[in-house]
């Protein structure tokens, strides 16, 4: 089974994708395409409630839509297509959430190139690395978190209920 899984950094939602081992033929740049369509969608869908909660209640009951109809839709979408979806952060609010020692990397690097002024919607890195002798296919994009309506969480001015 492959696994996806979101992190979200301070400025940026990003996907991780984990195939099973690689066979040295396997095509990368299908893997990153394939990669890129999950995303989509699962953003697609996750974006749309959030709107949809942001518009009914505000951030705060946008917070809820995260903290539990988030996992549900990773669930559906990694059921739909074959994925696992999970969601991580440089900056959690659920500590079971946390990243891995690459997905931490990747988040810290993606900080490092925003900070240079790099465009966030174009991050995204990919690699195979070898983990407990089998190959593994990652992948990240990063998603800016830093226009509306993200910003009503994830901006420098959020109220005390969000915070």
């Amino acid at each position: 089974m492959k696994t996806l899984k979101a992190a979200l950094a301070a400025s940026a939602i990003t996907f991780a994708t984990l195939g099973p081992a690689l066979a040295a033929t396997d095509d990368v740049e299908a893997r990153i395409m394939a990669s890129r369509a999950v995303i989509k969608d699962f953003f697609g869908s996750l974006k749309g409630e959030l709107v949809d909660a942001l518009t009914n209640g505000g951030p705060v009951n946008a917070i809820g839509v995260c903290n539990t109809q988030a996992p549900a839709i990773a669930d559906a979408h990694s059921k739909a297509k074959g994925w696992g979806i999970a969601r991580t952060s440089l900056k959690l609010r659920n500590q079971a959430n946390a990243p891995d020692e690459w997905e931490t990397q990747v988040l810290n690097e993606f900080e490092a190139r925003k900070a240079k002024g790099e465009d966030t919607s174009k991050m995204e890195f990919a690699e195979v690395i070898e983990t407990g002798g089998k190959k593994e296919f990652r992948y990240m994009k990063a998603i800016p978190t830093d226009e509306k309506p993200c910003l009503a969480c994830h901006g420098g001015n959020i109220s005390e209920e969000v915070a």
